[in-house]
């Protein structure tokens, strides 16, 4: 048998020696022989391409199983049919390998970078999220897309030469853009950035700027990303009429789902409320995932590109809706603000999710010895941004689980948060 040299030996031994055929990759998907390397050089893998590495490491990571218990809008106790982080971030890697094989992209990277870009969320969903950015008001605030890549190149401790993941180059830039280029060609933060400057959980990476934060991400990256919203979209959906907080009914006036309901009670008359729901989400996010592909192949069409690299210098998103689809997504993020996000009983639970990340952060910083003693190693405690910004990195790592554990721990008035 032959020995074969990394990964492209065994593929190439795979297909020319066993007879199975591959779709080739497009000229500018990213191609796994010219992945730009890892901080910390290692051995090539003779059975894995980097990128399936890559996904193989995030999910057997500590980070990615605390997602089971952490919440996307529900706290984790209140159903067992409602997601979780977790099975949002399956179905976003599900929808994400779609497009990627569709557009004949890398799918493996694209997978990575799906099951990656949520490993930052804190426990109880964006209100953990915002309790832990007012908490850190002058330390540099939070921001979840930032803790996510700070978890895959610092906090995880699984390794012995290194910490974090040691992750290819190329998924930690899709990670890092997950929402566009962060900087201008003179690396003044621009959008979202531009007010705060960047994350501080960014800034702590000492190759950060090697990542080009100025170009668009790689076209995988963008699939990620765009099934990260048809996947949203369609969940809360579900999510929202599974819990009461909206009807069948309030759906018909939406573009796009006011069709589909037409279309099913006139080939389905007398469908029972669960199937009609699910036929609503399944037909959504076929909907969507089509139109992406479509919108995508057109614009690749317009800008031929001839590399990966050609995608990142393009000045605008590849795959991403159409202006049609675009106005559709608008008009149900529209309807789902109000009606679920800010539905009276989900902010009534968001106001105790609030104290509980508050009361917990103002006691690890006026007790760092109530943390692990692994939490406490290297700390100054005498350094009050440091200090900081190790008790979040310490709370959001947790889930709600946990969360609602230690506030009882170390209070008497803990909330039922249901």
């Amino acid at each position: 048998m032959r020995i074969c040299q990394g990964w492209t030996g065994f593929r190439e031994a795979i297909v020319t020696g066993l007879g199975f055929g591959t779709e080739p990759l497009a000229p500018f998907a990213v191609h796994p022989e010219d992945s730009r390397g890892r901080r910390y050089p290692e051995p090539a893998s003779p059975t894995r391409t980097p990128f399936q590495r890559d996904r193989d490491r995030i999910i057997h990571s500590t980070t990615f199983r605390r997602l089971k218990h952490k919440t996307q809008v529900f706290v984790f106790h209140e159903g067992d049919h409602y997601r979780t982080r977790l099975t949002h971030t399956l179905e976003v890697a599900q929808i994400g390998r779609a497009l990627a094989r569709a557009l004949r992209l890398n799918e493996d990277l694209a997978e990575a970078l799906a099951l990656a870009h949520d490993l930052g969320h804190t426990p109880f969903g964006h209100t953990g999220e915002d309790a832990l950015d007012a908490c850190l008001t002058g330390f540099g605030g939070f921001d979840h897309n930032a803790q996510s890549f700070r978890a895959v190149t610092e906090l995880e401790h699984s390794y012995a030469e290194f910490d974090g993941l040691n992750l290819s180059w190329e998924t930690l830039e899709g990670l890092v853009k997950h929402n566009g280029p962060l900087t201008d060609a003179a690396d003044h933060p621009t959008g979202r950035h531009a007010e705060r400057g960047l994350p501080v959980a960014l800034l702590a990476y000492p190759d950060l700027y090697s990542l080009k934060l100025d170009t668009h991400a790689s076209a995988e990256a963008q699939c990620a990303a765009i099934a990260d919203d048809i996947a949203y979209d369609a969940h809360d959906i579900d999510d929202g009429l599974r819990a009461g907080l909206f009807s069948i009914d309030d759906l018909r006036p939406l573009p796009l789902i006011g069709g589909f309901l037409e279309a099913i009670e006139a080939k389905y008359p007398g469908l029972d409320r669960h199937r009609t729901i699910h036929e609503i989400t399944r037909r959504l996010i076929t909907a969507m995932v089509e139109d992406v592909i479509a919108a995508a192949l057109a614009r690749l069409a317009e800008l031929d590109p001839g590399s990966s690299d050609d995608i990142r210098r393009a000045g605008h998103t590849v795959v991403t809706f159409s202006e049609e689809m675009a106005a559709v997504d608008a008009a149900i993020k529209g309807f789902l603000f109000p009606r679920m996000y800010r539905h009276p009983e989900v902010m009534r639970v968001r106001r105790d999710a609030d104290r509980v990340v508050k009361d917990l952060f103002d006691k690890y910083v006026t007790h760092p010895d109530f943390m692990p003693e692994e939490w406490r190693r290297d700390l100054d405690a005498g350094d009050e941004a440091a200090l900081a910004r190790r008790v979040g990195d310490y709370i959001a790592g947790m889930t709600d689980r946990f969360a609602i554990q230690e506030h009882r721990r170390w209070f008497d008035d803990t909330p039922e948060l249901r």
